[in-house]
């Protein structure tokens, strides 16, 4: 009979309350989410100090409820893999502290995760068979990077935003249109009656030739100051066909520098992950080119393209299975980066 291997996972890097218990790195017991939507949108964006308080009041339920949805008992679990960073770091600690404790009383292994390395494992818990080396596509929040990865551990970043994060702007362009927060359901639901060609956006870093890089804040700037200029000229901006235009900004970019980096580097596959992944017309894109250049797309489902504690679980597996453990020194790293894994 195979191993099994359970491990809990847990996730506090920015407004989730997460956690999740995985067997073997493959297949969800339970994947239990806490969101903060509610107590971030009159804000329109992420207050920290409200985030870290609400974690704390959150962390210990969603661990109950998940260990009950599982079956699972404390005394079975092998692991607690935890997101260490990057992300908040009030929240991160309480992710962090919660974890040591746990590992300490159980006398179980402590595993750290990158949060990005996270993002990535989500795709392992689709069912599809991950063949490396890779390419990964990482697009949320605060991280926009293409990921190229040989092995288990072995990631190397091949380009990165400049600047703003793709989600970033998404959430940016959405507070000035008043549409709430998060912005990127808002403005993918407008963008699906617009017409994308009434307005004309840049596109970053398009023309550097073989650049891998990403550059989203002057498609911001662009956006913001059409919606200035067409407000003082007396002119009401059509939300659909703005949307629509800005979000097909930030696709053709996402897609093209994707396309970029599979025909740079000898892979058969493309994962994507991180919040923005679960926008459809990303996906769709996505797909159709990666099709046409004959590399296979993986990309998990919306639910796990947002922050969980399944990935983190996941990702802590294959730690484990490396040997890779954390001492009770762990501590909560704000701008901690994939180098190293």
């Amino acid at each position: 009979m195979p191993h099994r291997t359970l491990i809990l996972g847990l996730e506090s890097s920015c407004d989730d309350t997460a956690a999740a218990v995985v067997l073997n790195g493959r297949q969800i017991l339970s994947n239990i989410i806490s969101s903060q939507n509610d107590l971030h949108r009159r804000f329109g964006g992420v207050v920290p100090e409200i985030a870290s308080r609400r974690h704390l009041e959150m962390i210990n339920p969603i661990i109950d409820e998940a260990l009950a949805k599982s079956g699972i008992t404390l005394g079975e679990l092998e692991g607690i893999a935890v997101s260490h960073g990057p992300g908040l770091v009030g929240s991160l600690l309480v992710g962090v502290s919660t974890a040591k404790a746990l590992s300490y009383a159980l006398d179980v292994s402590l595993i750290a995760v990158n949060h990005l390395e996270g993002h990535i494992y989500a795709n392992f818990l689709t069912g599809a068979s991950v063949n490396f080396p890779i390419i990964c596509l990482v697009v949320s929040g605060g991280h926009t990077s293409l990921i190229y990865m040989q092995d288990h551990g072995e990631m190397e970043v091949l380009g990165r935003t400049r600047d703003d994060a793709a989600g970033e702007v998404f959430d940016k362009v959405a507070r000035a249109l008043e549409l709430g927060f998060p912005g990127g359901p808002a403005i993918e639901n407008l963008a699906q009656r617009g017409d994308s060609a009434a307005f004309k956006f840049p596109r970053a870093l398009m023309s550097e030739d073989g650049k891998l890089d990403f550059s989203f804040s002057g498609l911001k700037t662009a956006v913001l100051n059409c919606i200035r200029r067409e407000t003082e000229q007396g002119r009401s901006v059509k939300l659909e066909d703005l949307t629509a235009a800005f979000q097909e900004a930030v696709v053709d970019v996402l897609v093209e520098k994707s396309l970029l980096a599979v025909r740079q580097n000898p892979v058969k596959q493309l994962l994507l992950a991180g919040g923005v992944a679960a926008n459809g017309e990303l996906r769709r894109r996505m797909r159709r080119r990666m099709d046409d250049e004959g590399i296979e797309l993986v990309i998990p489902p919306p639910q796990l393209c947002t922050d969980n504690g399944a990935m983190i679980a996941a990702a802590g597996y294959y730690n484990l299975r490396r040997g890779r453990v954390a001492s009770q020194t762990l501590n909560a790293v704000s701008s901690l980066g994939l180098k190293g894994v």
